[in-house]
Order: structure tokens, then C-alpha cells, then sequence
């Protein structure tokens, strides 16, 4: 066996300077299972050569088509989540992952703050206008920003909540609008 057919098997053409190769199939070499067998191309049905996820409109797929209201409860149970899911002993602090996350430097803020925009994407989705999604984007900037300063921005960040105040917001135009 050469050089060539070990770092590429069955699809190594030419040299391995200059290979070609005749074809992306015969390129992605064989599907090997967990226990280091080859899968034989009838095993994986008529697409063979590749995967292909359809979810439709399952409930494996946290994007398929929602209701309104569906997509509400959606954004209400996640910005809970992000902001009022846990209480501190003791006392009557709510906190939620918001706050547990931003104490990781600068990485923590930036994956939180990218779910918040996510929220306000959301809102978009449904249809709410643009003041309507600048006053949240203000939200999502103010708590990011001041989440920054290393000390103040976390408890900033347990006592501002910005996701339930945007939930909020959004809710109060929904409840404005026809159905």
C-alpha cells in the first residue's frame, strides 16, 4: 500500500503533491461506525452520500413554525431563565444564568449578550417595530457593556435584567396589536 492510498484511501489519484481526484464522492472515502467498521453504502440508504436533517414541523425542531403565543412563552421562559431563574439563599435576590455566565471576563458577557440579541431578533420576527426593538437593542447594550467592568458589571447584571424587560416590552406592544 503507498503513502497515498494510507492518507487517502480508495480516492487517492496522482500524487500526493499534486492529487486529483475524479469526483467529491469518491473524495470523502469510507463511513467508519463507532466500533471502527466500514458502513457499507446500502446501510445508509438512498442519500449515501451525505446526511440530511428534515425536521418539518417536529417537536425536535426548536425553529419550526410556532404560534405567537407559542413563541412568546418561548422568549418569557428564557429570558426567566437568563435573569430572575434563582433565588440567593437567604434572601430575596433573583439571579439568573445571566449573571452566572457574565463571571467568566469578557467571554461570559459576550455568549450572554448574544443570546439577548437573539431576543430581539425574535421580536423582530414578530413583527414588532423599530422603537419598539432600539429601546430593546438599548437594553442589550447597556447591560453588555456595563457587564464588562469586571466587579460592578456583574451585580449590574443581577439587579438590571435586561431580557424579562424586554420580554416585557415586547409583551405590552403584542398586547397592543389585533389578533
Amino acid at each position: 500500500m503507498s503513502n497515498e492510498e494510507i492518507i487517502f484511501p480508495r480516492a487517492a489519484r496522482g500524487r500526493i503533491s499534486g492529487a486529483t481526484f475524479r469526483g467529491a464522492s469518491q473524495a470523502r472515502g469510507p463511513v467508519i461506525d463507532q466500533e471502527g467498521r466500514e458502513i457499507g453504502p446500502e446501510a445508509l440508504g438512498p442519500q449515501g452520500s451525505g446526511f440530511h436533517f428534515e425536521f418539518g414541523n417536529s417537536s425536535a425542531n426548536p425553529f419550526a413554525n410556532r404560534t405567537r403565543e407559542q413563541r412568546m412563552a418561548r422568549l418569557d421562559a428564557l429570558a426567566k431563565l437568563l435573569d430572575v431563574a434563582f433565588i440567593v439563599p437567604g434572601t430575596n435576590i433573583r439571579y439568573g444564568i445571566d449573571g452566572l455566565i457574565g463571571l467568566i471576563p469578557v467571554v461570559g458577557d459576550l455568549i450572554t449578550t448574544a443570546i439577548s440579541l437573539w431576543l430581539v431578533r425574535e421580536a423582530r420576527a414578530l413583527g414588532a417595530p423599530w422603537h419598539v426593538t432600539a429601546r430593546m437593542l438599548g437594553n442589550v447594550a447597556l447591560d453588555g457593556v456595563v457587564g464588562l467592568v469586571p466587579v460592578a458589571g456583574d451585580a449590574f447584571d443581577v439587579m438590571f435584567r435586561a431580557n424579562v424587560r424586554n420580554v416585557r416590552m415586547l409583551k405590552r406592544w403584542m398586547d397592543k396589536q389585533p389578533r
